[in-house]
């Protein structure tokens, strides 16, 4: 077997036994790093040190990974246009800030019965968020919730 390391002096080709008493009289590990090689390549190391690393490294990349944030914002199914200007505005700064938008039409009771009215509701946010965002699912009606999600054209942009 190809023996390699940091410890080693004369890295080389040896006998498993050899690399067995090598990494005793190191008090290391002898861990197996490519058995499909010819010869098959082996590495002496602490081997709890180098699994403590690996967690380590895996931490931090999940920490690194971006984390993606689904804002909702209700409608009625009749929404008066102040209102709709009000939660258009919370939208806009939803998707500035990088985050997903779940815009949805509750009807309660016999509201229902108007859902056309949501689906226009839904369609004209998508229309005036057309620059900040793009949608991501038309409205489709679920129960008695209209949804519909919008997602960042340019995630994570911050506005100047």
């Amino acid at each position: 077997m190809r023996l390699v390391g940091d410890n080693i002096d004369n890295p080389g080709i040896y006998s498993i036994e050899d690399a067995i008493r090598l990494a005793d009289d190191l008090e290391l590990d002898l861990v197996e790093i490519s058995p499909k090689a010819d010869p098959p390549v082996c590495k002496i190391i602490d081997y709890q040190k180098f699994l403590y690393h690996q967690k380590k490294k895996q931490k931090e990349m999940k920490a690194r990974a971006t984390k993606i944030v689904v804002k909702e914002i209700r409608f009625g199914p009749n929404t008066d246009d102040h209102d709709y200007n009000f939660k258009l505005k919370h939208a806009m700064k939803f998707l500035n800030d990088g985050a997903k938008v779940k815009a949805y039409v509750f009807f309660k009771g016999r509201s229902i019965l108007f859902k056309e009215k949501g689906e226009i509701l839904l369609l004209r946010l998508a229309q005036d968020l057309e620059e900040l965002g793009k949608v991501e699912q038309l409205p489709k009606l679920e129960g008695k919730r209209m949804i519909m999600f919008l997602s960042p054209k340019v995630p994570g942009r911050k506005k100047s």
